[in-house]
């Protein structure tokens, strides 16, 4: 009778294991379906050479361009099938003693379809510039 007992505990024990990761299954499987708008983006196309040179194109927009200055970029020379370009625009900038920071409106196009970006930079003194984290 005692073995009845602990063979029921054991069984509503697992079913309740069993459920739990069924849910959690689906809750991944519906969260990582959700970001499937991403796939058609312009980030979606960027290759690693592109990357370096929109880094080297920021780089100079932060140094040799005023606020609100625009800067246009293209990856024509990346060797990317897919042609993209960014229009680039620091503002925002400001001076606390020999730390300098700017933020740069970034608008990334590819394909026909267009992603706002508004990462923040900093330096002090003549150091490189570096993202800032939100």
């Amino acid at each position: 009778m005692q073995f009845l007992g602990a063979e029921r505990l054991l069984r509503t024990r697992c079913a309740r294991a069993m459920s739990a990761a069924a849910l959690l299954f689906n809750v991944v499987a519906a969260h990582a379906s959700n970001l499937n708008f991403l796939n058609d983006t312009p980030l979606s196309y960027v290759k690693p050479r592109d990357i370096d040179s929109i880094k080297r194109a920021i780089t100079d927009v932060l140094n040799m361009k005023s606020d609100g200055e625009f800067s246009q970029w293209t990856n024509a020379d990346t060797g990317n099938s897919v042609k993209m370009d960014a229009m680039m625009t620091p503002s925002d900038t400001s001076h606390d003693g020999n730390k300098t920071c700017r933020h740069v409106a970034v608008v990334l196009s590819a394909k026909g379809q267009s992603m706002n970006l508004h990462p923040v930079f900093c330096r002090t003194g003549k150091t490189d510039w570096a993202l800032q984290k939100r």
